[in-house]
C-alpha cells in the first residue's frame, strides 16, 4: 500500500505570484494544490499574513507541504518557530531577506526578525547567486540555520516571474522529493 502524498500549500510572497510566476504554473498544474490567499498582497500585515497561513495549514487534513517564495519564506520560519512537529516539509525559494534594508523593501519590516530556530520538518532553501533580494551568503546562512538543505539555482534573478522559468522543472523536481519523502 502506498502512502497518501501529502496535501501541498502555496505560499506567495509580497505582490503575490502573478500568472507567470512558476507557483502560478504549479497550481495550474496540479489543481489540488491550495494557494493561501493574504487580504492584502502589496502591504502586507505580519499578523493577518500568520493567522491566514495558520488557517489553511489548519484545514488540511494531513501535516501539509508549503512552497513559500521571497517574503513568505520568512512568514514559514515564523510559523515553525511557534508551531512543531505540524509539517510534511517545506520548499523555500528566494528567501528575501527582511533583516537587511538594503535588500528589502520598507513593506517587509514587520516580517523581521528573520527567524533562525532549526525546523522540525524537512526542507530545502533553493537561492540564486544574483538575487536582488538577499545576498547569497545570506541564504545559505538561513539554510544552515534552519538545517535545511542548500540548493544553488545559479544566476535566475528572484525566481520570480521575471526569470522565465514557466512551470520551473528543477523546482518541481525538489518539490517531488519533499512530497515523497516520508511516503
Amino acid at each position: 500500500m502506498t502512502a497518501a502524498l501529502p496535501p501541498v500549500l502555496i505560499v506567495p510572497g509580497l505582490g503575490s505570484s502573478g500568472p507567470e510566476h512558476w507557483q502560478s504554473h504549479w497550481q495550474l498544474k496540479n489543481p489540488n494544490f491550495i494557494r493561501v490567499e493574504q487580504a492584502n498582497w502589496d502591504n502586507p500585515d505580519f499578523a493577518d499574513w500568520l493567522k491566514r497561513l495558520d488557517a489553511a495549514i489548519n484545514a488540511c487534513a494531513a501535516p501539509p507541504l508549503l512552497v513559500a517564495h521571497s517574503l513568505s519564506c520568512s512568514l514559514v520560519a515564523h510559523w515553525i518557530e511557534r508551531h512543531s512537529g505540524e509539517l510534511h516539509g517545506a520548499l523555500l525559494v528566494a528567501p528575501g531577506d527582511v533583516d537587511s534594508e538594503s535588500h528589502t523593501p520598507p513593506e517587509t519590516r514587520g516580517f523581521r526578525p528573520m527567524p533562525l530556530a532549526r525546523f522540525a520538518c524537512p526542507a530545502i532553501v533553493v537561492a540564486s547567486r544574483n538575487d536582488p533580494y538577499v545576498d547569497f551568503a545570506r541564504a545559505q546562512f538561513f539554510a544552515a540555520r534552519w538545517h535545511a538543505r542548500f540548493v544553488d539555482a545559479g544566476a535566475l534573478g528572484h525566481i520570480n516571474s521575471a526569470s522565465n522559468l514557466g512551470d520551473w522543472p528543477f523546482g518541481y523536481a525538489l518539490l517531488e522529493e519533499l512530497r515523497r519523502s516520508a511516503a
